[in-house]
């Protein structure tokens, strides 16, 4: 990693308190405050419209807010010496495609303040490291989409930078471009790397982010550990043998059984608290003689939580 680097101040690589931007009579981001961890994958989710873009576009510096405060590697919002390391790809760039891929990772090597020695050491690095090397002396306009994808990842990691902004890095990969995306991340974070990663690729973001936030008309809904916030009842389907009389009162009183579907071997479908719940339930099945066949949880997902959550905010009054 660079030796230039920003002093660490506070426990926070990024924090914002009411961070507010308005558009002339359009609220872009009413009240964002999160806090990010210095080394960890954070993922920032929320649906089109929900001020993701213009709340990174605060945090990289290219707009003020109107209100709240926020920092970034202990310094402000817009400090230029925390900007030096920062690596940002945004949703959509536009790179100049008659340049080869060698060529303009120079030229953003150049906008970083690197010596040409770091240049050279520095380009065919993050080139291998995204999968380009062999790609790096054709021109841009002859890339792939996914290769243009690769090559705006290598520019986020040309500076060696302690917080890498990704917005949608994945977006164009196929099914193994974004497996070695996901590895390049767990990388960095293992190198110290803080990885802010926005994107709408819920089953990506749940494979690799240690915390999550999601935002809706400009606000936090949810904020925390991805295992806090998946974690609640389960639901559990039991595939069992025949069962005696009073079993299912019995039964009830450890889990909720939401559905019966009677026949030779019963299937149960059933609610509870924990896993602890779901042993006692088993045990009690044994005793009673029943031949348990299978007990199948069906896991929450991010996209669940994302929905319900989402849809719970809209309904409530503006």
């Amino acid at each position: 990693m660079s030796n230039n680097t920003v002093p660490q101040h506070g426990d926070w690589a990024i924090e914002t308190n009411g961070l507010r931007k308005v558009f002339g009579d359009r609220v872009a981001v009413a009240d964002l405050s999160l806090t990010v961890g210095y080394g960890e994958v954070f993922g920032f989710l929320g649906p089109n419209g929900a001020g993701k873009t213009t709340a990174v576009k605060m945090l990289v510096g290219l707009i003020r807010p109107t209100a709240g405060s926020g920092l970034v590697l202990g310094r402000p919002l817009g400090d230029h010496h925390a900007r030096r390391q920062i690596g940002y790809l945004p949703e959509l760039f536009r790179f100049h495609d008659w340049l080869t891929g060698e060529e303009l990772l120079d030229l953003h090597g150049q906008l970083y303040g690197l010596s040409r020695a770091e240049r050279r050491r520095r380009i065919p690095e993050v080139l291998e490291l995204v999968g380009l090397a062999e790609a790096a002396r054709r021109r841009v306009r002859t890339y792939s989409k996914g290769m243009q994808q690769r090559i705006g990842i290598a520019q986020a990691l040309l500076g060696s930078p302690r917080l890498v902004i990704l917005d949608e890095p994945t977006s164009a990969l196929d099914p193994l471009g974004r497996r070695d995306v996901r590895d390049l991340i767990r990388r960095l974070r293992a190198d110290g790397v803080t990885v802010f990663l926005n994107s709408h690729l819920l089953s990506e973001v749940e494979a690799i982010c240690d915390r999550i936030a999601i935002v809706n008309r400009g606000r936090v809904i949810a904020l925390g550990p991805m295992s806090s916030l998946l974690a609640g009842e389960l639901v559990v389907e039991f595939r069992l043998g025949a069962l005696p009389d009073g079993t299912l009162a019995a039964l009830e009183r450890v889990i909720q059984i939401d559905a019966v579907q009677h026949g030779e071997r019963p299937v149960l479908v059933a609610r509870a608290t924990d896993e602890t719940a779901v042993a006692q339930a088993v045990d009690l099945l044994v005793r009673a003689g029943v031949p348990v066949y299978g007990v199948i949880p069906e896991r929450r997902s991010l996209e669940d939580l994302f929905v319900q959550l989402v849809n719970e905010e809209r309904s409530e009054p503006q």
